[in-house]
């Protein structure tokens, strides 16, 4: 089924409890953690996933948009959250992170930048739970989805269908009604979607409706079937 992760970058960081609850249909909750140098922009760290774990039922997705990944990421884990993603940009040892992440009882994931190729790290793909695709430069929110990130996703399909895993394919970036179709039909199955949730009069029903679009198109292009 497909996964839908409201990112709350999109969210009113002042009111971040109210905000969780409004998205309660969700599958994660995408928390987006940006350090000011690995990407151009400055949001939160470990004392607000402490405090959003505590304030939501909903699972956390964290994505760490940080230098030193290696030394900070299973803290993420220890605040609470259930999923936790890196950039393999900026790990150092991504296999022993990984291990790390899983290790501490969360879902460990790898993120790739829209330049980044998928190939070079195949034989990584067995040690996570998710992987990544940026389908913008990550940075910022309510960004224009890019949409020569497609073939990059059926080929990182192409490769988790390959070796037989169970490895979620995640999206992030301009996923909207407009685009999460095309991303379905490509092999992805997690969509983190900012503005197309928090921007919707009712996120409840925008969360129903995208997760709709992206089932229908699975279905369309087969390869959900051989799972």
């Amino acid at each position: 089924m497909a996964q839908i992760n409201p990112s709350i970058l999109s969210a009113d960081f002042a009111r971040l409890a109210e905000e969780a609850e409004a998205v309660r249909g969700a599958d994660w909750l995408h928390v987006d953690v940006m350090d000011n140098h690995f990407v151009p922009n400055l949001t939160l760290g470990v004392p607000i996933v402490e405090s959003l774990a505590r304030a939501t039922s909903t699972p956390l997705d964290c994505h760490l948009m940080i230098e030193q990944p290696d030394r900070w990421a299973p803290q993420y884990v220890e605040a609470g959250a259930g999923s936790v993603t890196f950039h393999v940009e900026a790990a150092a040892a991504p296999v022993r992170l990984a291990r790390e992440i899983r290790a501490k009882g969360a879902r460990a994931s790898m993120a790739l930048k829209p330049a980044t190729p998928i190939e070079p790290y195949e034989d990584l793909l067995p040690e996570l739970d998710m992987l990544l695709i940026m389908t913008v430069e990550p940075g910022f929110g309510g960004q224009a989805f890019l949409d020569i990130m497609l073939p990059k996703i059926r080929r990182t399909r192409q490769l988790i269908d390959k070796h037989g895993l169970d490895l979620w394919l995640q999206v992030d970036g301009g996923v909207a009604p407009a685009t999460i179709e095309a991303c379905a039909e490509a092999g992805a199955d997690v969509f983190v979607a900012g503005s197309a949730v928090y921007g919707a009069a009712d996120p409840a029903e925008a969360i129903r409706a995208l997760r709709a679009q992206a089932e229908t198109a699975t279905a369309a292009a087969g390869w959900g079937c051989r799972h």
